[in-house]
């Protein structure tokens, strides 16, 4: 019987590509904060990027299409009197966008259409609550005014935007520092990682821990947790030795990951981009030249290992693009905002037509025999 040697997948040919310089964002001052957030947010409308300001915090909103250098005087968000810590769009209205700041308020701010014209200082809503700063910011994925917010008094609150009150307060559950949290699918469940090296499964609605798992990586540097499909928990940290690990957890059975693997000795934390649609996870690592992505399916080794794209340069945060903003008659399934230290790149994630494919096979096959050629003409040049 013949072994299959090379797993089926549709994602098997993705590929990665930046754009061209004259559709990046340049001369843009990112952010120097060493906070663990992505520094960028972005939707079909806008991107978003925490930048450098003196006197507080302040953050940058762009239309898609104002592409090329940016001038020095272009109008910042700026109503924080802390550094910026995170910030993210919300999913059901384009021009709302949410910041966490180092001043412990998070603040709620409406973009006009066309973008800011003059700098923005006053926000719709401000939700105070948190007595240390605001490091972590996620809007509920289905219900509309939810938003979570995670801040370094190890206190998760969901408020309620609308009237600007915190409905719940989750100030019991975690000991320690909260690394990331974020809400499943359907906005049931609450996943957070946490310094005290457990991974925490919450009702949103009781406020109650419903599972949890300790020490999914051994290592003592950060952790980052994502839901996947079927409910499943993917994790990324550091194993004892200071290597990054992935692993994808069952939390019906919380006891042994269903996979973990180990993939390099770099520092970064891994931030990781799930795609319920393709099955696809993104791994981007802070301060990393490149974007590793694995497929998570149903069979072992449940997490494959699909290809990377790798650049020169590194990348200080990355913003990830909804659905609903690719040209999908390109075939594009994903596409990031990678921040360098003056500049932001789009990069295009792509799975290859099948010609592409072909042509692709055909190339290979001509190198192959181009080098098959030189190897006989150097053997018969070194006979005589």
């Amino acid at each position: 019987m013949l072994r299959k040697v090379v797993r089926s997948s549709k994602f098997r040919h993705v590929f990665g590509q930046a754009a061209k310089a004259d559709q990046c964002y340049d001369d843009i001052r990112i952010s120097q904060m060493t906070w663990d957030s992505n520094f960028c947010s972005v939707n079909p409308k806008f991107v978003a990027m925490i930048v450098d300001a003196s006197g507080g915090g302040a953050f940058m909103v762009l239309p898609l299409s104002k592409t090329g250098r940016i001038d020095m005087s272009y109008p910042t968000v700026c109503g924080h009197t802390g550094p910026v810590l995170d910030i993210e769009f919300c999913p059901h209205n384009d021009n709302i966008i949410a910041s966490g700041s180092e001043d412990c308020s998070v603040m709620i701010w409406e973009i006009p259409d066309g973008g800011l014209i003059t700098s923005l200082t006053d926000p719709v809503v401000k939700l105070e609550g948190h007595s240390k700063r605001v490091g972590i910011l996620s809007w509920h994925p289905t219900a509309h005014n939810v938003l979570m917010s995670a801040g370094c008094d190890n206190v998760v609150i969901l408020w309620n935007v609308a009237c600007g009150e915190a409905v719940v307060r989750l100030d019991t559950v975690h000991t320690d520092l909260i690394y990331s949290a974020c809400w499943n699918r359907d906005g049931s469940r609450i996943l957070t990682s946490c310094k005290d090296k457990k991974l925490r499964v919450l009702d949103p609605r009781k406020g109650t821990v419903i599972v949890e798992k300790e020490k999914p990586h051994e290592g003592s540097r950060p952790i980052r947790a994502v839901f996947v499909s079927d409910g499943k928990i993917l994790s990324t940290g550091f194993s004892r030795m200071s290597e990054r690990q992935v692993a994808l957890w069952d939390p019906k059975n919380f006891g042994e990951p269903l996979t973990l693997q180990e993939l390099d000795t770099s520092s970064g934390v891994l931030l990781p981009f799930f795609d319920p649609d393709t099955g696809v996870v993104y791994l981007c690592g802070k301060g990393d030249s490149s974007i590793r992505y694995f497929e998570v399916t149903d069979e072992a080794p449940y997490v494959h290992y699909l290809s990377m794209y790798s650049s020169k340069e590194s990348q200080k945060g990355m913003g990830y693009m909804p659905k609903r903003g690719l040209e999908v008659n390109k075939c594009e399934i994903a596409r990031f905002y990678k921040l360098h230290e003056r500049k932001c790149e789009p990069i295009v994630m792509t799975v290859p037509r099948k010609e592409v494919q072909s042509l692709r096979k055909e190339v290979k096959d001509l190198k192959a025999a181009v080098e098959e050629l030189t190897k006989r003409v150097s053997e018969l040049e070194s006979k005589h």
